[in-house]
């Protein structure tokens, strides 16, 4: 089928569905539409359960009951009395601001360097970087403890935060981001006197925000929400983090589960605040734009 005829079949598809009451129009769409409903609801159910169990009791959740209850007070104040609320959402708090901000620098730096700065070996240096990605954590996970414990680092922030910081997903995600920046400003600040440090703060990343934003809602999910490490390094009660004691309050022997409902829509709230205030940005930076 020659690329002619192929057009003129698409034309005539994209004709037809804007032909007013063409039946099979009308039943595509309606079948596009129920299939989205679908997976919209799909996708929103267990947010909105969550929500509506903790108005509800245990026994209440146990029995699959889906609306509203009365027993979100009572929900939250056995949350925070069982819970020292403050100590762990500083402490999930901290974890991922820090490895964020840190991870934002870091990436965005080695994204730079790999796509500006040109040498025989970056495509292989890039290459076993990329390479690394397929090893999982839980096979590095012995190694990085006994470091940290010859160092004397476990039980400290500094043992969650470390392994975070050098993300070779986040490197890739900015050079691919940074093939879409223009070279020619690069080139204008050099005339202007600029150095490379100044280029990459004055010019590089106002230009890249919407990179930024979009990678920040990635690692800030990802350190929240971190789980296998934390649990190994962080062994006494007041470093733990939310995933740990949300993880812990579901392992009691009759656990309370509207309460532990109360404290997964909590711990939720920063992860919604930070993406509804990037989303803009976020939907940019995914698209890859550059502005």
């Amino acid at each position: 089928m020659t690329a002619t005829t192929m057009t003129t079949a698409s034309d005539a598809r994209t004709t037809a569905a804007r032909v007013p009451g063409n039946p099979f129009a009308v039943v595509r769409r309606a079948l596009v539409y129920i299939l989205l409903s679908i997976a919209a609801f799909i996708s929103v159910f267990p947010f909105l359960w969550m929500i509506v169990g903790a108005t509800n009791t245990s026994a209440e959740i146990i029995k699959g009951k889906i609306s509203p209850g009365g027993a979100f007070l009572t929900n939250a104040m056995t949350f925070f009395n069982q819970v020292d609320a403050l100590r762990i959402f500083w402490n999930s708090g901290f974890i991922a601001v820090v490895a964020t901000v840190l991870t934002l620098a870091i990436s965005s730096l080695a994204g730079y360097g790999f796509e500006m700065f040109r040498s025989r070996v970056r495509e292989g240096i890039f290459g076993l970087l990329l390479l690394l990605l397929s090893i999982p954590f839980a096979a590095m996970m012995v190694p990085l403890f006994v470091m940290f414990s010859q160092a004397k680092l476990v039980n400290t922030y500094v043992a969650v935060i470390l392994p975070t910081v050098a993300s070779i997903f986040i490197i890739f995600y900015f050079r691919q981001a940074t093939k879409a920046f223009p070279s020619e400003l690069r080139d204008a600040a050099k005339i202007d006197g600029l150095k490379e440090w100044q280029i990459f703060l004055y010019v590089y990343l106002p230009v890249m925000r919407s990179t930024y934003a979009a990678a920040t809602i990635i690692v800030f999910m990802s350190n929240w929400n971190n789980y296998l490490w934390p649990l190994i390094v962080l062994q006494t009660a007041e470093n733990k983090t939310i995933t740990l004691i949300l993880s812990a309050l579901t392992s009691a022997y009759t656990p309370d589960y509207g309460m532990i409902l109360f404290g997964t829509v909590l711990a939720t709230l920063p992860t919604l605040i930070i993406f509804f205030l990037l989303q803009r940005r976020f939907v940019e930076g995914m698209l890859g734009a550059v502005k």
